[in-house]
């Protein structure tokens, strides 16, 4: 199973720049083993399991909530039970089509 999640995660109640705590939730990444890709707009990552893919997302806000008196979090995902490597592989097929992209 691939369990594919674009999040974006911050608080609210810190001013207009808000990287200082994204980049705490990079770091809980980079830390582990989980594939990511940060965007401008957000946080890629796949994981085997939705459990997984939730206790993620619960990392993410206990790293933030000691400091923050309102969070904002916006998640989306796709779930496939037959498929691993979803994260490389949807952007590979388009890249088979057209040729090299942005990444």
């Amino acid at each position: 199973m691939a369990v594919l999640v674009e999040f974006a995660m911050f608080p609210t109640d810190k001013g207009a720049s808000v990287s200082e705590y994204v980049s705490k939730i990079i770091n809980m990444f980079k830390e582990g083993d989980i594939p990511y890709q940060l965007t401008p707009m957000g946080t890629i990552f796949e994981t085997e399991t939705v459990s997984e893919a939730l206790a993620m997302i619960q990392k993410a806000y206990d790293t933030l909530e000691p400091d923050s008196k309102r969070i904002y979090s916006t998640i989306k995902f796709d779930i496939k039970k037959d498929k691993k490597g979803m994260m490389k592989q949807k952007t590979q097929s388009i890249q088979n089509r057209i040729g090299d992209v942005n990444l």
